[in-house]
């Protein structure tokens, strides 16, 4: 027996993060994790209490003395070495790789801060200098790693797009020989073997079907929301579904010549194409780095100038250390924390926060209709009856559907309602439809090839009705009662009752909606004139997608492309936002930065209102953050020691504690957002 699926969205493939918060090699968080934060964060903290309750300085503020011990003096520096050594060291790694690549970060910030604090202490420690700065080291090196911990548990989790793609492919074949079937391992397989795909099963590779015939469910590859009937001599594609009859196919291609494998390189060149923007606290943070270098370089000459050779060395070293972004360190990733948890409250899981802060920028979201604006399941929508009874014949036609697997089959049964009535000599006619007794008649449901085999044709005064759903893109299914036509179906992909309102409120936020759709032109306009859209691209090939999606950028726009399915993700990985729905295959939610859970296409608006209301907080908090470090700079150099003020180290350092707790609190007001 085929191993029919092998896509368990559920199976923990391991935790690494999509996107990190550098695209580019060596960035930041090249090979870190979030447990390696995690752990060096809650041992540098434990290592970290003794040095602050050794501190001369906090034992001074506080008015309290320390137990003392033979060899207490040296807890500060024993511990702060080690905190510094192991809590430290992924920020030493980080600032050299910074400093390599001639791009400064927080990275090189924090590194060049915590050496000159410990460079500082040491040279205490030994009599050198009076800088007491082992506690302020260990409370930057907890603190930063504190955030960093935050941002790469806020980045999100994800097994990667080409892993789910490869898991659209059954292990395991059965290949058609001479003797019967054998099962096989579905990679051992060549062009020019003939395999059984079984009702229910995947296709494993790229072929003609040489025996039998089926409906396949291709949603996942072409986006076209109705099962697809194959016979004799059509292709079928990997990763595909028959979904009512075995099929014997003829293999054609396999492995990278595999449209899967296409749709796969895809996904790869959009994600490497994909913009590598820093974060906002990267920007600062270089900005405030070049800026405490200068200004440490002007303190030395100066006060050497002035030959207070003493004064040049304390002062330098202060400004140094003062430039030790602690509440910059926190300003993006607390922001970042609170908000992804309050999506996740809604049902949002922000993967890519670079993704998240771009969605305030969007002016055009593109959205997939089958499964994201629409719910990718057919449903009776209008009926017609030659005598007016239309209950009645919806029971029939109900009676000789109900031992059909067909999804169109399913539809109308479920119109019907209640237990349809016992059908007997039922037979399923490939391709054309199903005919059956039903309560004494022979009823028969099928279209345009029932219609052709039966010789009949639709009377004149139901034909009108078939016009008007064939326009609008509706499947029209004919209902025959003891050989003539009693009456007609229509079926329709139904569309989401959230979808209009989501449109609204994209349109009221000044965002333009467009829609793209495997699905015919007719179909796709009377979807887009219902929801009130504004562009609509239909008869899109898989292929293809992702090309409308580069189509708008060219034209100016930024663009979120919403979508659910295989033949979405190279749109959402070359999109500036790509959003899933979570009901949807897991490729599409490892393309995507952000993947909405439930299937209300309304999360849309609650993203895009948390990207505003978080950017407005993060810029708040680096105001404050930055603006606190370029004030007290001046002040540590000693520029107003003319006028008696001046600002010791151990008086900007309580300073700067307090800074933190200002943008802490400043980021816990993003709570009280409604996301509506």
């Amino acid at each position: 027996m085929t191993h029919t699926d092998h896509h368990h969205p559920n199976r923990d493939h391991g935790h690494q993060p999509h996107h990190t918060e550098h695209a580019d090699d060596g960035g930041a968080h090249a090979g870190h994790s979030e447990a390696m934060f995690r752990d060096r964060f809650w041992w540098s903290l434990a290592l970290g209490i003794p040095v602050v309750a050794y501190s001369p300085t906090v034992q001074g503020w506080l008015g309290f003395t320390a137990p003392a011990f033979p060899g207490s003096e040296w807890v500060g520096p024993v511990l702060g070495t080690v905190v510094f050594l192991y809590g430290g060291w992924p920020f030493l790694v980080g600032a050299v790789g910074e400093a390599r690549r001639r791009r400064p970060g927080m990275m090189l910030l924090i590194g060049m801060a915590i050496s000159v604090a410990f460079a500082a202490s040491v040279a205490t420690t030994l009599g050198v200098f009076d800088l007491e700065f082992w506690w302020e080291l260990v409370a930057l090196i907890v603190v930063m790693l504190l955030g960093h911990w935050m941002e790469m548990r806020a980045i999100g989790r994800a097994r990667g797009a080409l892993a789910a793609l490869a898991e659209l492919l059954p292990d395991e074949a059965e290949l058609v020989t001479d003797e019967g079937t054998r099962t096989v391992p579905a990679a051992d397989l060549h062009p020019g073997d003939v395999v059984l795909v079984r009702p229910g099963a995947r296709v494993p590779a790229d072929g003609i079907i040489v025996d039998g015939e089926a409906s396949f469910d291709e949603s996942m590859i072409t986006g076209e929301s109705r099962p697809v009937r194959r016979a004799e001599g059509d292709k079928v594609v990997a990763g595909t579904v028959a979904t009512d009859s075995a099929v014997q196919v003829k293999v054609e291609k396999v492995g990278e010549d595999t449209t899967l494998a296409g749709i796969r390189r895809l996904v790869a060149q959009a994600e490497q194409s994909r913009s590598r923007a820093q974060v906002l606290a990267d920007r600062a943070a270089a900005l405030l780095f070049y800026v405490a270098v200068a200004a440490a370089f002007l303190t030395l000459v100066v006060w050497s100038a002035l030959g207070r050779i003493d004064q040049a060395v304390v002062r330098t070293v202060s400004v140094l250390v003062i430039a030790c972004p602690h509440a910059l360190g926190l300003a993006i990733p607390l922001v970042v924390s609170i908000g992804t948890g309050l999506a996740a409250d809604r049902g949002i899981l922000v993967k890519d926060r670079l993704a998240l802060e771009r969605m305030r920028l969007v002016d055009v979201v593109l959205f997939d209709k089958t499964g994201t604006l629409t719910k990718g399941v057919h449903k009776v929508t209008d009926v017609v009856a030659a005598d007016g009874d239309t209950t009645g014949l919806l029971r029939l036609a109900a009676g000789a559907e109900s031992r059909s697997e067909h999804p169109l089959a399913r539809a109308i049964v479920e119109a019907a309602g209640g237990d349809p009535p016992e059908p007997s000599e039922f037979q399923a006619m490939g391709g054309r439809g199903v005919v059956a007794t039903v309560e004494g008649h022979e009823v028969a449901v099928g279209g345009p090839a029932l219609l052709r085999e039966r010789g009949v044709e639709i009377p004149p005064d139901l034909d009108g009705a078939a016009e008007e759903w064939r326009r609008r893109g509706a499947a029209v299914v004919a209902v025959l009662v003891d050989g003539q036509v009693r009456g007609l179906v229509a079926l329709e992909d139904e569309i989401r009752p959230e979808s209009k309102e989501a449109v609204d409120r994209l349109h009221a936020l000044g965002v333009e909606v467009a829609m793209i759709t495997g699905d015919s032109e007719a179909v796709a306009r009377t979807v887009a004139a219902e929801l009130g859209i504004d562009e609509v691209f239909a008869e899109v090939l898989p292929e293809d997608k992702h090309r409308k999606v580069e189509e708008l950028q060219s034209r100016g726009h930024l663009v979120a492309m919403v979508g659910d399915g295989v033949n979405d993700a190279p749109a959402l990985a070359q999109a500036d936002v790509g959003i899933a729905i979570g009901a949807g295959t897991d490729v599409a939610i490892e393309s995507a930065g952000i993947v909405l859970a439930s299937d209300d296409p309304r999360g849309v608006v609650a993203v895009r209102k948390l990207s505003e209301a978080g950017y407005r907080k993060m810029i708040q908090n680096l105001g404050w953050a930055a603006g606190y470090n370029l004030l007290a700079l001046p002040l540590a150099a000693g520029a107003l020691s003319w006028a008696g003020i001046s600002l010791p180290p151990a008086v900007a350092a309580l300073a700067m504690s307090a800074s933190t707790v200002i943008v802490a609190i400043n980021a816990q007001f993003l709570r009280r957002l409604d996301l509506g």
